[in-house]
């Protein structure tokens, strides 16, 4: 199966990088592209994020082979059965959110007998909306695939390769799986930041001020993550709520323990666990998944 015609529902961050790494890698694909919101379609017309802007979700998919929803997890459903009346028979409908059980189980509700099978681009950055998609987002990222169990292997090594054609590194999963090892690895870790941040700013004895004047790098980071697309993280938390609230429990018991450790002095605890985290950084940067420069090769240091 080849795909020669790609729909992008969802003109943001994620569905302007897309349509923008395929006209840099993947040039021979015809892109069309929709947004609920006219004024992102307008943006993305200026930019040219994909070849045609649709003013209506049917006109973009239509004859098309691949079909992406860019769309927050909890607006998944909806977005499909937009599109349920003009699929060509043969389209593979696809995703980018971050949870993928609950987003499996939507779109299989709104597309009864279509090609379906979820992705996810661990991919972003803070910022979103049309202004903020570049072509290189995927490059060197992974991209975790979690296929139904009947899934047609020729569709599936179709959108592997798509992914692949924009310099993404594909990985395929089972969806629970995917639900829990993405709660360790972003969800619970986006949780904290936005925790710690409301936490600085509700502070009485600390004026905001100060907070955001005396912020050093570590708080810093905290407020980066704590910047992204609200909507999005709300609808992610919600829709992966198991596989969140396990891990919620699991680090709680951990925080308690920390808490334990530092009451109570225990230097040789505190010392082993940071040993522990310090080697994790480590392997990050070896796996090539963040840069070893200070403020992580940020240009921006304030």
């Amino acid at each position: 199966m080849t795909i020669t015609r790609l729909a992008i529902i969802g003109l943001g961050l994620l569905g302007g990088s897309i349509g923008l790494a395929v006209r840099e890698h993947a040039g021979a694909i015809a892109t069309a592209g929709y947004d609920r919101d006219p004024r992102v379609r307008e943006k993305a017309r200026e930019r040219g994020l994909v070849g045609t802007v649709c003013d209506n979700p049917a006109d973009a998919v239509r004859d098309a082979d691949l079909v992406v929803l860019c769309v927050p997890v909890g607006a998944m459903e909806e977005a499909a059965r937009e599109i349920a009346g003009a699929l060509s028979p043969h389209a593979i409908v696809s995703d980018v959110g971050s949870s993928k059980q609950s987003v499996a189980e939507a779109l299989e509700r709104a597309l009864p007998g279509v090609c379906i099978i979820p992705a996810h681009p661990v991919a972003g950055t803070e910022q979103s909306g049309p202004e903020a998609g570049f072509a290189s987002l995927f490059t060197n990222r992974w991209c975790i695939l979690t296929p139904p169990d009947d899934a047609e292997e020729e569709a599936v090594a179709a959108l592997s390769g798509f992914w692949t054609s924009l310099g993404a590194r594909v990985e395929i999963m089972e969806a629970a799986h995917h639900d829990l090892v993405l709660a360790v690895t972003s969800h619970i870790p986006h949780l904290i930041a936005f925790t710690i941040v409301g936490t600085a700013s509700d502070l009485e004895d600390v004026t905001r001020s100060e907070v955001i004047k005396y912020s050093a790098g570590g708080f810093r980071d905290f407020t980066r993550i704590a910047a992204s697309d609200p909507v999005m993280w709300r609808d992610v938390f919600l829709s992966n709520r198991p596989a969140v609230l396990e891990m919620l429990g699991r680090f709680t018991e951990d925080l308690t323990a920390l808490q334990r450790a530092i009451r109570s002095g225990d230097g040789e605890a505190l010392h082993d666990l940071f040993s522990r985290t310090r080697a994790i950084r480590r392997a990050v940067i070896e796996e090539g998944q963040d840069d070893e420069r200070p403020d992580f090769g940020r240009e921006d240091h304030g």
